[in-house]
């Protein structure tokens, strides 16, 4: 445990902590689980919606058709809510965010 939070990169443009979540949902963003089904299954924060990763292209529109809402993206080490970042990015998402290390770092 100590390696993996001793380890992780520093956050980054786009990035939150685990100390702003808090105010972000307050400010009510939507918290995006970019995990598999199943792993979404065994536990998530509360409130999250689950568009795994592979499917965001297909689905985001669906379930978050605003372009300028609030958005958390996570997931378990935060390198799959990273790449979702970039994706909702590149296709007009203007407000959104990346948890800097997942639920790993909670």
């Amino acid at each position: 445990m100590f390696c993996r939070r001793a380890c992780y990169r520093h956050i980054q443009q786009g990035e939150i902590s685990s100390q702003e979540l808090k105010s972000k949902i307050q400010e009510g963003a939507i918290l995006l689980d970019v995990r598999s089904n199943q792993e979404y299954r065994e536990g998530h924060l509360g409130g999250a919606i689950n568009i795994p990763e592979y499917e965001i292209e297909k689905k985001i529109e669906q379930e978050i058709p605003k372009k300028n809402q609030l958005i958390i993206a996570y997931c378990q080490y935060g390198a799959r809510s990273r790449k979702v970042y970039f994706k909702l990015k590149q296709m007009g998402y203007t407000n959104i965010y990346n948890l800097h290390g997942g639920l790993d770092m909670l």
